[in-house]
């Protein structure tokens, strides 16, 4: 399923978040650690890894991650899974017609029969933290992304959490994994539970517990 499916479904959903939306204050995100990006609002989000690089994607996948989570979860859903009463964000397709539609919602909210439905964010957030959770949204994996290697990564976090086996190597074979997690907005990098336990991985045995609750958590949340 695509998001232009969904257009009608916003519509149909209106009527219902005229309670979940309207009484929502902003909450700030901290967009410090990303690169500026000018004072007029863009039609494409700049924080793709293709435009700005890998480390500026994921720096905005957190921020976002965090952003989303304070100012739209409420409605859209935890990790932008939607309920039902919201639109599922999710699957906005990660192209500039998708940044359009995105952008014009968060800058200026909706409102319908004098009644907000979405309050408007972007004066108040800024356009550098729009983009973050916009990027956030579109890294997150389709549905049942993670049950071709659930098998694979529950073995992976058991040795993690018992501090056994080679880091180094089953760090590897995480991002390799990540990079075989589809999104459900066709953006070519997900935002998952392997990719965050590889890139928590730094050699300590700290960071080999932390890597297996992130694996824990990723994997209980795809079911």
């Amino acid at each position: 399923m695509r998001f232009g499916g969904l257009f009608i479904g916003i519509t149909l959903a209106a009527a219902g978040l005229a309670h979940a939306h309207g009484d929502v204050t902003p909450q700030p995100v901290n967009t410090d650690a990303l690169p500026e990006v000018g004072e007029e609002w863009l039609t494409e989000n700049p924080y793709r890894a293709a435009k700005a690089g890998d480390d500026v994607w994921w720096q905005a996948v957190m921020t976002g991650d965090s952003g989303f989570n304070q100012n739209c979860a409420r409605c859209h859903g935890l990790g932008a899974v939607s309920g039902g009463l919201a639109p599922d964000l999710r699957f906005l397709e990660a192209e500039e017609y998708g940044d359009e539609w995105f952008v014009e919602r968060f800058q200026h909210g909706y409102t319908q029969d004098g009644t907000t439905k979405m309050p408007a964010f972007g004066e108040v957030l800024g356009q550098k933290a729009g983009w973050a959770i916009r990027t956030y949204i579109e890294t997150r994996p389709e549905d049942g992304a993670l049950e071709p290697h659930a098998d694979r990564l529950k073995a992976i976090r058991d040795e993690l959490a018992a501090n056994k086996g080679d880091a180094a190597a089953l760090r590897e074979e995480l991002m390799a994994i990540a990079a075989e997690v589809k999104t459900a907005s066709g953006a070519p990098k997900a935002d998952s539970a392997a990719l965050r336990a590889a890139l928590a991985l730094d050699g300590t045995d700290a960071a080999e517990k932390h890597a297996a609750e992130m694996l824990t958590i990723g994997l209980s949340a795809a079911h």
